[in-house]
């Protein structure tokens, strides 16, 4: 059996702080990065609070996700080195997901954009 890679097993409030850093770096802002989650796995604000309070891992977050938004299909790209259309369906990929819509709105992408309307 293939181990699983760490991120499954990081809270996902342990790697939040970095994707609001990476935003206001470039100007967005907390709420902005908050909506593309909300988007990308259905959970309303007061589930993704939370879910960063207990402290939860990617692997749980991801696969108590309420609704993965259908139209997280369309996003496109290379992330880490790796085109994410090309990945196989997996947490790995919906986290690769997460990552390229974060790295949109700090390339100062416009959110009807990001959020592929």
């Amino acid at each position: 059996m293939m181990e699983k890679h760490r991120i499954y097993t990081t809270s996902f409030a342990s790697v939040y702080p970095h994707y609001i850093k990476k935003a206001e770096k470039k100007g967005r802002t907390k709420s902005e990065v908050d909506e593309i989650i909300c988007w990308l796995t259905g959970y309303t604000q007061e589930e993704v609070e939370a879910v960063l309070e207990k402290r939860t891992d990617f692997e749980t977050f991801f696969t108590e996700a309420p609704q993965l938004n259908s139209s997280r299909t369309f996003i496109k790209g290379v992330i880490c080195g790796v085109r994410v259309e090309d990945m196989e369906e997996s947490i790995m990929k919906e986290i690769r997901y997460l990552d390229k819509l974060v790295d949109e709105l700090a390339r100062g992408k416009a959110m009807e954009k990001i959020l592929r309307k």
